[in-house]
């Protein structure tokens, strides 16, 4: 039998409520327009990000590195986020 453990399960229930934001915000005005896939990309962004910094947490014993890895890692998430969204690199995958 697999058991969560309580870090696992917060991560989960942090995903969901960050995606109930879109979901609720698109309820209330026009301005929020996501598509299913928007949802999935966002669910795959942070899911990674959260289960990183997991593992991070799980197998460096030293404090400053794990917050350390974490901060690089939620940074890369926003960087990523970001780009997506409005495109603020120019790439070929940005929002604009």
């Amino acid at each position: 039998m697999i058991t969560l453990n309580k870090r696992l399960i917060g991560i989960f229930i942090a995903i969901g409520l960050l995606l109930l934001i879109p979901l609720v915000a698109m309820q209330l005005t026009d301005e929020v327009n996501w598509k299913f896939g928007d949802f999935i990309i966002a669910g795959i962004l942070l899911l990674t990000a959260g289960l990183m910094c997991e593992i991070a947490i799980r197998k460096i014993s030293e404090f400053r590195y794990r917050i350390g890895i974490c901060i690089v890692i939620i940074v890369a998430l926003l960087l990523v986020w970001a780009e997506l969204a409005v495109g603020i690199f120019g790439t070929p995958f940005g929002g604009s």
